[in-house]
């Protein structure tokens, strides 16, 4: 068997938009999907997964792991949002391929099933809400639905500072949903990297009043060291990792003891493998693994096939509701009970794309929120439940 091709897609999500690829074999009708949804950068990682196209004609899908090491190595300028995206779709499209051609889902390619389910906490549950009263009603509904948790991020447009003004809305929106949904589900504050340290800290102490599950992104990504500082000074646990690309990066967070919950992307860090690695990695560090997990179906797919094996998998990201087309544009399944998706048998990651629907939902430019106050414009008024 032998790789004939790649091609790439682009499908307008409200919010961003979703790219995905198909690697082509040379047997009639087998194909693996991938997703490589980079926000803001989508025209640029699909051009970045056809550049590995070359790397890949001729050679036997089932080599994932040669595939991976060649694609890193000969990019000579490693790392980064856009190379890692493009790896990780290709290298998920080919375990793709692989469980298919061998009837199993990936979860058997890695060493087997340990759960059934996996728990979940909610994103994008609070769409389109603004005040503290409109967050705890959209919150009881959430908890209603399953959830273990509900995360969101609370600080409007802050950068670096907030002011007390703001700061005080953030902490009143905080307590209206702890109050809402106190005993039922946990609460994740999310910062999106947006504060520097001693505004950080300032925040981290206030949340300890709310008992949060964990502080999320409180500094800017890049800054490991900064970060580890921030977790030592507060007493609310830490969670970063959604902007580290690699095992050698996530190498660095592990080192500096700079966050107690690690969040990788199965679509940036490198794929299913590379995910596998850095949870074994702190799994060493006693560490649980709660992968950032907000884009399509595709993506999906793969995190559940991760969560079906490693051993210190704890939560699953997922978005509460998405768009109604996203029924549409692939065979999703998703069965969702008491707070848990099940984890799927089909053969290779389960899941499908439609070309036709796809094309549908042409590219829309999308900016980003976090700066502009309008975080909660997440979902689109007609966004419906994906799951059942």
């Amino acid at each position: 068997m032998k790789i004939t091709g790649i091609k790439t897609y682009i499908c307008h999500a409200y919010r961003t938009n979703w790219v995905f690829i198909k690697v082509f074999t040379d047997i009639d009708g087998l194909y693996g999907v991938g997703e490589a949804t980079l926000e803001y950068k989508e025209h640029t990682v699909a051009k970045a997964c056809m550049e590995l196209e070359e790397l890949l004609i001729g050679r036997d899908p089932h080599r994932v792991e040669e595939f991976w090491h060649l694609a890193y190595r000969d990019a000579y300028w490693r790392g980064g949002a856009v190379l890692m995206s493009a790896i990780s779709a290709v290298e998920m499209a080919l375990w793709d391929i692989k469980g298919k051609d061998l009837g199993v889902p990936v979860y058997q390619l890695l060493g087997g099933k340990i759960r059934e389910a996996i728990p979940c906490y909610a994103n994008g549950w609070f769409a389109p809400a603004k005040t503290p009263e409109e967050f705890a009603e959209k919150a009881l509904v959430a908890v209603k639905q399953g959830f273990k948790a509900l995360k969101w991020d609370p600080f409007g447009a802050s950068y670096l500072q907030i002011e007390r003004k703001q700061l005080n809305e953030a902490l009143a929106c905080i307590e209206a949903v702890s109050d809402a949904i106190k005993d039922q589900a946990d609460i994740i504050i999310e910062a999106h990297g947006r504060f520097d340290i001693p505004t950080a800290v300032r925040i981290g102490q206030h949340l300890k009043a709310f008992d949060v599950l964990w502080f999320e992104e409180p500094i800017p990504p890049q800054n490991i060291e900064g970060l580890a500082e921030v977790k030592r000074r507060i007493d609310v646990p830490v969670s970063a990792g959604e902007r580290l690309y690699n095992r050698w990066e996530f190498r660095s967070l592990f080192e500096q003891k700079a966050a107690d919950f690690i969040q990788p992307d199965v679509s940036h860090a490198g794929g299913i493998s590379e995910i596998k690695k850095i949870a074994a990695m702190a799994e060493a560090y006693h560490l649980p693994i709660c992968p950032h997990n907000p884009s399509g179906p595709v993506a999906n797919a793969a995190t559940l096939q991760l969560a079906g094996c490693i051993p210190n998998f704890y939560l699953l990201e997922t978005m509460s509701s998405d768009v109604p087309w996203r029924n549409d544009i692939s065979n999703e399944k998703i069965k969702f009970k008491d707070g848990e998706m099940t984890i799927p048998d089909a053969p290779g990651l389960g899941i499908d794309i439609n070309e036709r629907e796809i094309a549908k939902h042409p590219y829309k430019s999308c900016k980003l929120r976090h700066y502009t106050g309008t975080l909660t414009d997440i979902r689109p008024s007609d966004a419906v439940t994906f799951f059942s």
